[in-house]
């Protein structure tokens, strides 16, 4: 698998229910009628590959408490409890590829109307 952690992420969000893709703010951003995951390369001089995701309430302060060389507050959108989640890191800090999967379902359901929540669950 190339390095470039783009079409993994890509693949994650458009696997879910209705999800579609849009170059919003000069980046690839996933969409369930509102945006749940935008990928943020290096954005504004930072020094991490990066995605921001919307998060369900306390998830930001805690991972980031927890692992602040994985999750980060973003900008713009941290006071919103969106989560920043670092692609780049090495050994340790290197992506959890199932765990970013549940950030970003997390960050659907955060959006999602409760029809498509009901799909993704397979309830409908």
């Amino acid at each position: 698998m190339s390095d470039d952690p783009l079409p993994r992420l890509r693949e994650i969000c458009l696997s879910l229910p209705e999800a579609t893709e849009k170059i919003s703010h000069g980046s690839p951003t996933w969409f369930v009628r509102k945006s749940f995951v935008s990928y943020t390369p290096y954005h504004h001089g930072s020094e991490h590959l990066a995605f921001w995701c919307a998060a369900p309430p306390g998830v930001q302060e805690e991972l980031v408490a927890e692992e602040p060389g994985r999750f980060f507050r973003p900008p713009y959108v941290g006071h919103r409890g969106w989560l920043g989640v670092i692609l780049d890191g090495e050994g340790e800090l290197a992506p959890d590829w199932e765990e970013i999967r549940e950030i970003a379902t997390d960050a659907y359901r955060c959006v999602a109307p409760k029809k498509l929540i009901a799909v993704l669950d397979g309830q409908a």
